[in-house]
This record gives structure tokens, C-alpha cells and sequence, in this order.
């Protein structure tokens, strides 16, 4: 076995030194490395017809088989070494069916690359009808730039994501005053869900299904809450909150991502006044856990992308956040890879540089994070899939949460209700590490668009000294998962908490009116979010402190 290995070192070191020898050979003759880079490997022609570049370099000379490309012309199919670029042209597609072909690239340095060319099909009509021309105004900021800018961010939940409304399930209005709350208390950054999809009669704000109209009125609420936030100075993100559905394929598939370029579209046109302030988020939570859902979700990011710029104005510089796979943190460090142009699935292309966000939730562990929250109850919120876990934490960072030296508790009557260490601080650490490695390191600024704890305090009625902790334990999630947030050059924007909004409920009913002012429902998160948040981004070297 020994003389085994030895030869085998022996093999190892020959290989290596014919390496070293091939290579300075190759030097001293003049012989270059072969060559083939491209800019792109995948690009879309517009569904009512357009030209598209490809550009590539090679250090040979090159060809492309346009065998069967009957609806996309090439306007040189073969060249010598050097810069060069292609023009794509296809005519308006009304097949019935999105279609694709797969442009194969052969140099004869032996070097070949695959370019997929996308063209949609016409579903419904083109809401692109008033493009303008590029407007840089008040657009000059990047993406990493805005990121840097931002303290903290806060969500509205699900309020303009309601049917039929605001107030649709028990929220109030949105209001100035809930946004001057906000800054004055350093908030300087927010994201609002809003619903489109549906018809009026079901809950929605589209007014004509066949033609994917949404209702003017509703667009212009949406402009006046932009307002609302621009007049503070604020952020505000607007999405569509919806998943079109990434398992679907087919004329399903073509007909989802048809109505998401013509949503896209509509929105673009009427927001396109406002500056950088206001971004753009392409959907919600869709379902992608494989390569083929992810493909289908970096589709209709695609489509989103395209519909923005392609409405001209501020929206071609303007910022716009897509969201990973399952809005995961895991499945964007498995199924993305920036720094891999030729990996399946790739991140969509974008005409306009530096001006991408990408979005994750962070929801982990679920069985603290999502099961809970009904504070009516002292029954355990317990799943198929797991139990409710009411503490999370074995970390004492803050003195604001008092002297606990971690947050599990020691009654033998909720031992089981501790969170592990698997999924608690150390996990934090590490995978905000790991996307700050793989995204913000290459300039990808990272949008942690929801994240916060559950409620458990109701399940320990009786228990004083347990709820107590558990209420400390979720300012200590809140706190540090912001922290470690900042130091890795995530945007954390938190879901739900310390503001309370006032209630429009009165005796079982609503009023739809709100019955006092926004205020600070949760100091003691506030002020350990604060510390936490400015030592994060004492860690990262560089962003806005939140005061």
C-alpha cells in the first residue's frame, strides 16, 4: 500500500512538471491560451419583434449552424478572430407559443459556447404604448449605493395586498403620518406588498381579465403612498405579491409571464416620475426549488426586467430587486452562482449595470418564526412538520434585554420548546456569510425583504418568568438577525412589530377608519435594533447609521 502511494506521487509530480514545461514552451513559441468569451448566454427579442447584440471576442476564427432557425435571422454567421458583434432579428411572435432556439458558437481553437435567444408570445396587448427617453435625473445612485443608504427597513405587511383593499383584512389605510413615524424614529426604508391579480368582484384590481388591465384608481393609490414616502425622504419598494407559478410549462407558463410583462408594464408607466427612492420587486415567495422552477422564475424576472427599462425615463436606471429561488437564503447560495456565467440557471441580464438588488426572506427556524402568533389561545401552535418553539437564542449581546445569559428556558414543562443551536446564532453567522461571500462581494447588494419572530408568550400564561424570556428571546432574534444583516451587506427589512398601526375594528366589525395614530408599540426592540444595527455596520466598514 505504501509503495502504492509512492508511485502514485511520483505520477503526480512528472504530470506536473510536463504542466510547468508545456507552459513556458507555450510561452517561449508565441502560443496562446484559446479564447472564446461572450457577453451574454441567454438574450430576448422583443414579442411584437426587435433586434438584439450579441457580442463575443475570440482569438480564432468562428462559426454559427443556423440550421432550422426559421423565425430569427443573423446578420453574420461566420468571421475571423477579434471583437465582434452579431445582430439578432426576429418578427412579431404570433405562433401561439413562446419559442427559443440555442445559438451553438464554434471557434476552431476547439472553444464553443451555447446562447439561448428567448422571444415570448403576444397574449395580451402592449401596455408599452408612451416609452420616453432615457432620464438619468435624479437616478444616479447604484444599487450598492442605495443599499448603503438604507438604516433599517419595515414592511406594511399585508395591507395593500388585501382584497377588495386596505382594509380588507382589518389593517387601516396607509397614511402619512404612519411614514413620519417611521423616520422620525430612523426608519428610512420600506416595503410595501401590493395585489393586483383577481377581478374587482373577487378581491383584485384588474378590470379587464382578458386583456390584463389593472384598474387606474388603484395605480393611482399606489402613486399617492409613494408620495407619502418620497415626501419623507424615504425608500419605498413596491412588488407584485404574487407567484405566477413556476411549476407550470407550456402556454400556462407563456400566458403567467404575458401577464407579469403586462402588470410590469402598467406599473412602470405610472410610477415613472418618481426618482431613485422608489424600487421596483418582480414578485413573491414562488415556489422554485429545483433547476427547472428556477429557470422558470429567472424567466419571469426576465420579463420584468425587460417590461421596466423598456418604458423609458427614470425606469431605466431605476433599481429593481429580484427575488431567489423560494425566496431562500439557501437556495440562492445553491441554484445562483454570479461569478459563473455558463452555470443553469443564471441570473437575468440587465441592459442598465449595477442596478440589481436580490431579495431573500429569512424565516428560520419556522417552527419559531412561523408557527405561533394566536394570542387567544394557550394551546401550542404545533404542525405535521414540526412543533411550535417558543425561545431562540443562547447569546446575551444586548444589556437593554437584561441579564439573561442566553434565552432557553430551564423548565422542565417547555425543554422541549427550546430552539437548537443548528438554528440559532452560529447558523446566523454562517449563512450570512456565505451570501455576503457569494453576492455583496460581487457587487450584488442583498434585500432581506421579511424576517421576524413569532409570538409565543400566550402559550405560557401561568408562567410569568417563561414568557418574559420568550418576549426577550424575539427581541434578541430581532436584533441580532438585523445585526448580522448589516455586517454582511444585507438590507433587512423587518415584517411585522414595533410600530403598532391603529385598529379600525369596533364591536367584531370595521369601521374603515382608523381610530388614533401610528406609535411606537415596541421600545425595547427598537432601541436593541439600533445597537445592533450600528454594530453591524461598524463590522462592514460602511453604511448609514440608524439613530
Amino acid at each position: 500500500m505504501k509503495m502504492i502511494k509512492k508511485i502514485g506521487t511520483v505520477y503526480k509530480i512528472a504530470a506536473i512538471c510536463i504542466a510547468v514545461l508545456f507552459v513556458v514552451s507555450c510561452k517561449k513559441n508565441g502560443i496562446s491560451a484559446a479564447q472564446l468569451t461572450q457577453a451574454n448566454v441567454t438574450d430576448t427579442i422583443p414579442m411584437v419583434g426587435g433586434t438584439k447584440m450579441l457580442t463575443f471576442n475570440s482569438n480564432a476564427a468562428w462559426s454559427i449552424d443556423t440550421a432550422g432557425f426559421g423565425w430569427l435571422q443573423l446578420s453574420q454567421t461566420s468571421g475571423g478572430s477579434g471583437n465582434t458583434v452579431i445582430t439578432l432579428t426576429g418578427k412579431a411572435n404570433k405562433s401561439g407559443a413562446s419559442r427559443s432556439l440555442q445559438l451553438v458558437l464554434n471557434a476552431t481553437n476547439g472553444q464553443t459556447r451555447n446562447i439561448t435567444v428567448w422571444q415570448d408570445v403576444i397574449i395580451y396587448p402592449s401596455y408599452n404604448t408612451s416609452a420616453i427617453a432615457a432620464d438619468v435625473t435624479g437616478m444616479g445612485s447604484t444599487a450598492m449605493q442605495i443599499a448603503n443608504n438604507i438604516t433599517y427597513g419595515w414592511n406594511f405587511y399585508n395591507t395593500m395586498e388585501a382584497p377588495g383593499g386596505e382594509t380588507g383584512w382589518g389593517n387601516p389605510p396607509i397614511t402619512q403620518q404612519q411614514f413620519d413615524l417611521l423616520k422620525a424614529n430612523g426608519v428610512n426604508a420600506v416595503r410595501i406588498p401590493i395585489r393586483y391579480d383577481g377581478t374587482v368582484a373577487n378581491g383584485g384590481h384588474i378590470i379587464n381579465t382578458a386583456t390584463a388591465q389593472i384598474d387606474p384608481a388603484w395605480l393611482a393609490r399606489i402613486q399617492q403612498v409613494v408620495q407619502y414616502a418620497i415626501n419623507d425622504g424615504m425608500y419605498v419598494t413596491i412588488n407584485i405579491h404574487y407567484d405566477p407559478g413556476t411549476t407550470l410549462t407550456g402556454a400556462a407558463q407563456d400566458t403567467a409571464n404575458a401577464k407579469h410583462r403586462a402588470y410590469w408594464e402598467q406599473i412602470a408607466t405610472a410610477m415613472r416620475d418618481f426618482d431613485e427612492h422608489l424600487m421596483f420587486a418582480s414578485l413573491n415567495e414562488t415556489s422554485a426549488v429545483d433547476v427547472p422552477s428556477t429557470v422558470t422564475l429567472m424567466r419571469y424576472h426576465q420579463s420584468f426586467i425587460n417590461a421596466v427599462r423598456s418604458t423609458g425615463g427614470k425606469n431605466v436606471y431605476r433599481t429593481l430587486v429580484i427575488q431567489s429561488p423560494s425566496a431562500s437564503i439557501d437556495a440562492a447560495n445553491s441554484l445562483l452562482n454570479p461569478s459563473n456565467v455558463y452555470k443553469t440557471p443564471s441570473l437575468p441580464t440587465d441592459i442598465t449595470h449595477n442596478r440589481m438588488m436580490l431579495e431573500f426572506h429569512y424565516y428560520s427556524p419556522s417552527q419559531y418564526c412561523i408557527l405561533g402568533g394566536n394570542d387567544n389561545t394557550a394551546v401550542p401552535q404545533d404542525a405535521s412538520w414540526g412543533k411550535e418553539l417558543y425561545f431562540w437564542g443562547n447569546r446575551n449581546t444586548y444589556s437593554v434585554n437584561g441579564t439573561y445569559t442566553n434565552y432557553h428556558t430551564t423548565n422542565p414543562l417547555f425543554l422541549d420548546r427550546n430552539c437548537t443551536s443548528a438554528n440559532e446564532e452560529g447558523y446566523v453567522d454562517s449563512i450570512m456569510h456565505t451570501v455576503k461571500v457569494r453576492f455583496a462581494d460581487k457587487g450584488i447588494p442583498l434585500f432581506m425583504g421579511e424576517y421576524a419572530p413569532n409570538d409565543h408568550f400566550a402559550r405560557l400564561t401561568g408562567y410569568p418568568a417563561d414568557s418574559l424570556k420568550s418576549r426577550a428571546s424575539e427581541t434578541h432574534f430581532t436584533a441580532y438577525v438585523a445585526q448580522q444583516a448589516k455586517a454582511n451587506g444585507v438590507i433587512p427589512y423587518l415584517w411585522a412589530g414595533i410600530f403598532n398601526r391603529p385598529t379600525i375594528m369596533a364591536n367584531g366589525s370595521s369601521t374603515g377608519v382608523a381610530s388614533g395614530p401610528a406609535v411606537v408599540g415596541d421600545q425595547v426592540t427598537l432601541d436593541s435594533v439600533k445597537a445592533a444595527v450600528n454594530k453591524g455596520i461598524a463590522a462592514y466598514g460602511q453604511g448609514v447609521p440608524f439613530k
